[in-house]
């Protein structure tokens, strides 16, 4: 038994100061997101009782103090979701982002007094549970000193091949299956979207590791690598979870990315990566059930996740709260 102990102690050496950082962030961010949610459906129905709503055309959410301060909420998770992806590696940051769904959950059950289903009370235990066992088992973040190295492993055949298959099939999915799929089969675009997303998170995470040596003092916005990286993730990042089927595509996609490119597991034990994959299936089930428990209170359709950034406020629905919703608010549409 004691030399079973004095083994396990050995193999883990625990979190790095740079996976802490990162976790702190991650963890950061999903509060800050989660929140924004309650925030600014509140401010929507704050202004839904004093003008037209939003999802009848109107605009007086714009005048609600409560609604821009949900806003800014949600831009300060995004800049921590950001600089998360600098000191943690992506198998660790990504997954915890199904976090934020447990932030909004617990208090739309304070705030807004929606109940939580039983089942999403599970869900949220899953959720937690998954991301313990991530973080306990996320690879130490990879030792970079320059830009330069990171350029050098996102030029190397083995990720080259991976982003020029992703290139091929998005071009595919857009000129073929887009113009005669793309309004019936929800796997088009959150194809589309989760294949650009994991070059683009790679692309943020280059440009998060600049930041983080340049204020080290170690200058790498000299370097034209930096600036090629910031201009594909400008143009494509994009965190939002949109649904569980685009969190699974998303993060599994994004983790490969990262596995190719910076290598994580060539660090990790068998074990360790088996453990992280469950700690994963166990957070994406989580998320299921939760997406899972409103069609279970009142036999409605399922709510997303986290809406997308660039969507339209269409009402108060959009915020994707996994709960029971009180009589008096209308059904989500998708």
């Amino acid at each position: 038994m004691a030399t079973a102990v004095a083994s396990w102690r050995d193999s883990y050496k625990g979190m790095s100061s740079d996976n802490i950082k990162g976790l702190v962030l991650a963890l950061s961010s999903s509060f800050f997101i989660g929140a924004s949610f309650i925030v600014k459906k509140k401010g929507l129905k704050k202004a839904g009782a004093s003008g037209v709503r939003a999802g009848s055309g109107g605009y007086s959410y714009l005048y609600e103090p409560l609604w821009w301060i949900g806003m800014i909420t949600m831009i300060v998770g995004e800049i921590a979701n950001f600089a998360a992806y600098a000191f943690a590696p992506a198998i660790l940051v990504t997954p915890l982002g199904a976090l934020s769904i447990i932030i909004s959950a617990v208090l739309a059950h304070i705030i807004l007094r929606e109940r939580l289903h039983i089942f999403g009370v599970l869900g949220c235990a899953l959720c937690v549970v998954g991301s313990i066992t991530i973080v306990l088992h996320a690879p130490q973040e990879r030792e970079i000193e320059s830009v330069i190295e990171v350029w050098n492993l996102a030029t190397e055949p083995a990720f080259l091949f991976y982003a020029a298959l992703v290139i091929t099939a998005v071009f595919v999915l857009i000129f073929h299956f887009v113009p005669d799929y793309g309004q019936t089969h929800i796997m088009v675009y959150i194809g589309i979207c989760s294949l650009v997303g994991s070059l683009s998170v790679m692309s943020v995470k280059a440009i998060g590791i600049a930041l983080k040596l340049t204020l080290s003092g170690m200058n790498q916005l000299i370097y034209p690598q930096t600036w090629a990286f910031t201009m594909v993730a400008l143009d494509t990042f994009n965190t939002a979870v949109v649904s569980p089927i685009y969190y699974v595509m998303f993060t599994s996609l994004t983790i490969l990315a990262s596995v190719i490119m910076f290598k994580d597991w060539d660090r990790q034990s068998p074990t360790q990566i088996v453990t992280e994959m469950c700690g994963f299936v166990t957070i994406l089930s989580g998320t299921f059930l939760l997406h899972k428990t409103k069609d279970m209170a009142d036999g409605s359709a399922a709510l997303p996740v986290r809406i997308p950034k660039h969507s339209e406020e269409d009402g108060y629905e959009g915020e994707g709260i996994p709960l029971k919703r009180q009589d008096g608010m209308r059904s989500a549409s998708h």
